[in-house]
């Protein structure tokens, strides 16, 4: 993984919220398991999620460092920054902080962007697979932003898999059927959440392949700096 100063300070940041953030939840979970009153306490499935959160969290930061070393590639530090700031921003704001309570366009924000990340992951695929260190020029641009879109649609959708078992499994609340004040949602309501973001979801990946073919058509540059590439082979600039 090719790691920047500015990467090594922006990881040690989220890397230490989180950590930080697992003991303060430990903590409460002791307490309110206890009945040890504090005001303001969130329920105990709210602590769970954070939990998992968190944990899920750091285990994905420690992740493209350990894929990149197994599978010889090479992770750009502008890819890898803008991964551990959206960390950031969807577990230790959005889930320790309550964003997603207190800003309500926080959760769909966040959807468009990894709609648009998860679009760039799949343009990095199509040229992982081809084995060359640039997009294969015998490949439609068409096909490679074709395929990146549907690849970020499909892990859109695998994602809300994820929220809904989690939710039946634990006891949580990633979907957000249940407001802040406790009040639960049903009927079209309690829909509105997953179908939202799976549309917003659909923007940023729509919006990446064609920025993305855009960019191979007319050979701008735009897409190749987020690209992972093998350390095999020789890397431009």
């Amino acid at each position: 993984m090719n790691e920047t100063k500015a990467s090594k300070i922006v990881t040690g940041i989220v890397f230490i919220s989180l950590v930080a953030s697992i003991v303060f939840v430990i903590v409460r979970m002791v307490m309110v398991s206890t009945g040890t009153p504090h005001e303001g306490e969130r329920p105990e499935s709210e602590y769970l999620l954070m939990l998992l959160q968190c944990t899920l969290g750091i285990i994905m930061m420690l992740l493209p460092g350990i894929i990149s070393k197994k599978l010889s590639i090479q992770i750009p530090s502008e890819m890898y920054i803008t991964f551990v700031v959206f960390l950031y921003c969807a577990i230790y704001l959005g889930e320790v902080r309550s964003f997603y309570y207190h800003f309500e366009y926080w959760d769909t924000i966040l959807h468009t962007v990894s709609g648009g990340m998860l679009g760039a992951l799949g343009f990095s695929f199509v040229v992982l697979l081809n084995n060359t260190e640039k997009v294969p020029v015998d490949i439609s641009p068409v096909f490679v932003a074709f395929f990146a879109f549907c690849f970020s649609i499909m892990m859109g959708v695998m994602w809300e898999f994820y929220e809904f078992a989690a939710d039946g499994l634990l006891g949580l609340n990633m979907q957000k059927v249940k407001l802040v004040d406790g009040t639960i949602l049903v009927g079209r309501e309690a829909l509105a959440d997953t179908i939202l973001d799976l549309f917003v979801d659909t923007i940023g990946a729509l919006t990446i392949s064609i920025l993305g073919y855009i960019s191979l058509k007319y050979k701008k540059g735009w897409v190749e700096k987020f690209l992972i590439r093998s350390v095999s082979k020789k890397i431009d600039g």
